[in-house]
């Protein structure tokens, strides 16, 4: 919870208002008129998303400015939903004009039924995770550049070995409003910013590269020398650890995986499968499994929509509801799946407050904010020596999933092999391979070093991308398909 300042909800409707509406001649009693005429045309639901954007992003490459955007973008996406069917037009022309045939553009599903009343309207009370601050004026061009080249050369102070430096700095101002048909008005003002480090070490030849960086909901000023060493640290130790890996062994083995970051396994592999629309359909490996066991005892996954700060989490979702901490999997047995409006009214559940959309141009869908899993009562130290012979995947690269049936190909970008409960060289090369449903009734011990990663996460589904959070405790998985080179 924010206590520094504490944030009233109507500062951020007035900056809502001032932002979204009044620069356009609109007000709540227009946007009422609006869904008067979507409802004369019968259907269940109706909502309009306003959203006003700026966003920059700086690279810097071997001591140079090698790109630069500023981008500003505003528009309103209306939704009209009649059953299972949904009909969207979008316009970035915020206007009563532009309003009005946007919602005549929904008569398209409309049905024989009751016509509905418009709603009072109420306000939404969301919470108060973050300040609503802007990144891109918190620090002064000059001083972005800055921020890059300091961060570049702490990198290259650290080892000689280090040929190539590349960083970029991302910052983006938001400012949404939702109105529905039921009467709510929500709004939020929701800062994001990022900062990624690239580095590539060479000896004798032979190149690898390492990579760090972090980010979430505040403004630059989060960027200071400390957090600046410690990504420099890490980018460069990936590097260097990988100039002397020796090639994966491939096979069936004992897998360890670090805490933190490698929580995107959990994320791809499975939390995809627990959203609502993908069981409501019947395609993900979970569906009609609520109430049975689908992971090992002790496997307990969230998802949280509430962490203060955290690149993932927001005070409302993309419907107007307060987003919250979401019980996925508890003790190894499914509980429930992440949901939107739609989903949750066709499947007689619950909003869990994860409906998401990339921008006012796309419809929101379920989709995961922070996932991640809960710790154990193992220490790290426990869980590495009680492997005789396996791999020890401190941090991944890149992966894919297949919904559809869960199996994943991850590949890792830092790795070790264990011996006879010792961490005992680096490898490189390795992938591991399985099955989402099939990993979590594998995992054997749980660690009690429960992290979330640095606030990195991006996450595609059906052509929308959106910033979430993973995390989870060091885990041993058995018996885990590892791909290799040796």
């Amino acid at each position: 919870m924010i206590t520094e300042q504490t944030i009233q909800v109507n500062d951020l409707f007035a900056t809502a208002n001032n932002c979204l509406l009044a620069p356009h001649e609109l007000d709540a009693t227009g946007l009422q008129n609006v869904f008067g005429q979507m409802l004369a045309h019968r259907i269940d639901y109706a909502d309009l998303y306003f959203q006003y954007s700026r966003a920059e992003g700086w690279a810097l490459e071997e001591g140079i400015v090698k790109s630069g955007s500023f981008n500003i973008d505003q528009g309103v996406g209306v939704r009209a939903v009649s059953g299972d069917k949904t009909a969207f037009a979008y316009s970035d022309d915020i206007s009563m004009p532009a309003l009005v045939s946007a919602a005549q553009a929904t008569r398209a599903i409309a049905r024989h039924g009751v016509t509905q009343s418009v709603q009072a309207v109420k306000r939404s009370k969301g919470r108060e995770l973050y300040l609503p601050e802007d990144p891109i004026a918190s620090l002064k061009d000059t001083d972005k550049v800055a921020l890059l080249e300091k961060l570049e050369n702490y990198a290259r102070a650290l080892d000689k070995r280090v040929i190539q430096v590349m960083a970029s700095l991302s910052g983006e101002y938001e400012v949404v409003l939702v109105a529905r048909s039921d009467g709510l008005l929500a709004a939020d003002v929701r800062p994001l910013v990022r900062l990624s480090l690239q580095v590539i070490a060479e000896e004798n030849g032979n190149r690898e590269q390492g990579v760090a960086g972090g980010g979430g909901r505040f403004d630059y000023a989060y960027f200071t020398d400390d957090v600046l060493r410690d990504y420099a640290a890490k980018a460069v130790h990936q590097a260097v650890v990988n100039l002397h890996a020796k090639p994966a062994p491939a096979g069936t083995m004992t897998v360890v995986l670090g805490s933190g970051w490698p929580g995107i396994l959990l994320h791809e592999a499975i939390g995809h499968g627990l959203e609502g629309d993908f069981n409501r359909k019947g395609s993900s490996a979970f569906a009609g499994r609520i109430g049975e066991r689908v992971a090992a005892p002790g496997v307990t996954v969230v998802d949280d929509g509430t962490i203060a700060r955290r690149r993932g989490s927001l005070n409302v979702d993309d419907e107007g509801n307060p987003t919250q901490c979401t019980m996925l999997i508890e003790n190894g047995i499914l509980k429930g799946y992440l949901q939107d409006s739609l989903n949750a009214r066709l499947m007689n559940v619950s909003v869990t407050g994860n409906a998401r959309r990339e921008s006012f141009a796309h419809i929101p869908m379920p989709r995961m904010t922070n996932t991640y899993m809960l710790n154990g009562d193992k220490t790290p130290e426990e869980i590495i020596a009680s492997v005789k012979h396996g791999l020890y995947a401190v941090n991944f690269g890149g992966g894919q999933v297949d919904i559809t049936s869960g199996k994943f190909v991850f590949s890792a970008a830092e790795a070790y092999m264990i011996e006879n409960g010792k961490i005992s060289y680096p490898v490189k090369g390795a992938t591991l391979i399985g099955n989402g449903p099939d990993i979590l009734t594998r995992v054997s011990m749980i660690g009690n070093d429960l992290s979330l990663d640095p606030g990195v996460g991006t996450c595609g589904k059906e052509g929308q991308s959106v910033p979430v959070g993973v995390g989870q405790p060091t885990l041993r998985i058995d018996g885990l398909t590892v791909g290799g080179t040796a």
